[in-house]
């Protein structure tokens, strides 16, 4: 019995790992036709008419906490079923989540479609002669939402599922898509900014028909059509519910934070803050790939009682959580400066290299826990988890305001963040510990003790080598070779198990023994 589970847990770290490479081939390929789609779009559009696009679909954008809140309670429903292995309910499960889904579209329409267009004409700044040209790219972005929101079943489906080679490659395809609705904008006779809206809820359309077919074509519950079981209905709303609580949090912390900024601080400083969190979300993208790999494995074992597995892949996520933001962090930690002028050019606002560094660092604190959330999501009892770290979150908002209004400079919202995380971490241990019986000692040896050794060492290392060059593009090479060497050495030396060495070492054997054979 102990081989047989043994065999189980390392088939189930060679799928995490497979998956993990899928979905990093997908970002990869992504951000590639995204970077050269936008610079397309933005030529094509130009500056008023692009800004009239995102400014009128941020409005819409305002309701994905819908879509995330919904999403992660549907695919953790199906996810259980699935560990489960209950055909039943997994069908009835899916069929549920469709009929929620139809609802909740026709909800978003009917509050949306007035509050939009009177927005829209009685407070939205838009330019001399675009108002009708804006109605329109409304109302192709409520459709785009509606059709994305419609898919939300099918995409939960496919990561429950974990085919994340489909999921990548239909992430590619959409991305291929994209630019194709890019190069058609450059010789179209008709408005741009309509014709791009249009084509865009085109393209959400045909991705939507693309993982319907998938679905249904692989996965026997997704061939019902919409149903209805109380139980399921009342359950995932519940859990949507609380899960939508933490999102809305989030919403605030962002959005509500940056408001304040612009109140005490004016523009520059939101341009400052807008690049910092750019930077940041590049560095998250990095980290859900390996979380949204291993999530559907950390709810199977949990479900069904190997509970265990599940606390170590938590804390093998939380760890590579943290060391995948600190070896992406520690060149900005470090040379912020010239990496914002080597990307953005020479205008860069003074004072955003210290807002990406602090940003960065809270990251670190923010995604140390995300892994053990997955539990608490698996056991179904998130209402007292999600209730008092949310409460907990939320102080970022009045500490900010209240620090701003005494005379704190700009960046000190990032003190703020970081200092709430910081305990928001410790608290979220002691409920891990309460409801789900997470040993936290397990923490501190696996993931605590791992990664500060990392920090220290690669740290002290670094900032010894910056400080012997002068500023210029050799202190930026050595910085960067070396602290990526420094850090790589300290993860192998410190945070890895035997288990991982071995692992490490086995590829590095395979890849020399690829290159002799080669050779001969």
């Amino acid at each position: 019995m102990s081989g047989q589970r043994t065999g189980q847990i390392s088939d189930n770290s060679r799928r995490i790992a497979r998956n993990t490479l899928a979905l990093y081939f997908r970002m990869f390929l992504l951000m590639a036709i995204g970077l050269f789609t936008a610079r397309i779009v933005l030529n094509a559009l130009g500056v008023e008419d692009r800004g009239v696009y995102e400014t009128v679909g941020s409005f819409v954008s305002m309701m994905a906490i819908i879509t995330s809140s919904l999403s992660t309670a549907i695919s953790r429903f199906l996810t259980v079923e699935i560990g489960k292995s209950n055909a039943g309910n997994l069908r009835r499960v899916f069929s549920t989540a469709v009929t929620i889904m139809l609802l909740v579209s026709a909800v978003v329409l009917l509050v949306a479609e007035p509050v939009g267009l009177w927005y829209m004409d009685n407070v939205m700044r838009l330019p001399d002669g675009r108002l009708a040209a804006a109605h329109w790219v409304f109302q192709f972005s409520l459709l785009t939402f509606v059709i994305n929101l419609l898919s939300v079943p099918y995409n939960a489906a496919i990561i429950a599922h974990e085919r994340m080679s489909a999921f990548a490659v239909i992430g590619v395809l959409e991305g291929v898509f994209k630019l194709l609705v890019a190069l058609i904008l450059m010789v179209t006779p008709f408005d741009k900014l309509v014709s791009y809206a249009l084509l865009m809820c085109g393209v959400s359309l045909m991705i939507r028909f693309i993982y319907t077919v998938y679905c249904r074509h692989f996965f026997e519950e997704s061939r019902v059509g919409a149903g209805f079981d109380k139980a399921y209905f009342r359950q995932m709303f519940g859990f949507a519910g609380w899960n939508g609580l933490s999102y809305g949090v989030y919403l605030v912390n962002t959005q509500g934070v940056t408001l304040l900024v612009n109140y005490f601080f004016g523009v520059v400083f939101n341009t400052m803050r807008g690049i910092a969190f750019n930077v940041e979300n590049m560095v998250k993208q990095f980290v859900s790939n390996v979380l949204t790999a291993m999530n559907p494995q950390i709810t199977k074992s949990y479900v069904t009682d190997n509970k265990e597995y599940s606390y170590s892949l938590a804390c093998k996520g939380s760890k590579y959580a943290f060391l995948i933001v600190f070896i992406l962090a520690l060149p900005f930690l470090f040379e912020a400066e010239s990496l914002l002028v080597l990307w953005l050019g020479p205008l860069v606002p003074e004072g955003t290299a210290l807002f990406t560094r602090l940003a960065l660092a809270g990251l670190c604190l923010d995604l140390l826990m995300t892994p053990f959330s997955t539990i608490i999501q698996a056991s179904g009892n998130i209402r007292r988890f999600y209730l008092v770290t949310s409460s907990v979150t939320f102080l970022i908002f009045p500490l900010t305001w209240i620090i701003y209004k005494t005379g704190a400079p700009a960046y000190s919202c990032y003190l703020v963040f970081a200092a709430v995380y910081l305990v928001n971490d410790v608290v979220k241990l002691w409920l891990l510990r309460r409801q789900v019986g997470l040993p936290v000692m397990m923490f501190v040896k696996e993931v605590a003790f791992k990664i500060l050794p990392v920090a220290v060492l690669s740290l002290l290392v670094t900032f010894l080598v910056w400080r012997v060059f002068d500023a210029g593009v050799w202190r930026l090479l050595t910085v960067l070779v070396v602290g990526t060497l420094v850090t790589c050495l300290t993860v192998y030396l410190f945070a890895l198990t035997d288990g991982e060495r071995g692992f490490v070492n086995s590829r590095l054997h395979f890849k020399r023994h690829g290159n002799k054979k080669a050779s001969l």
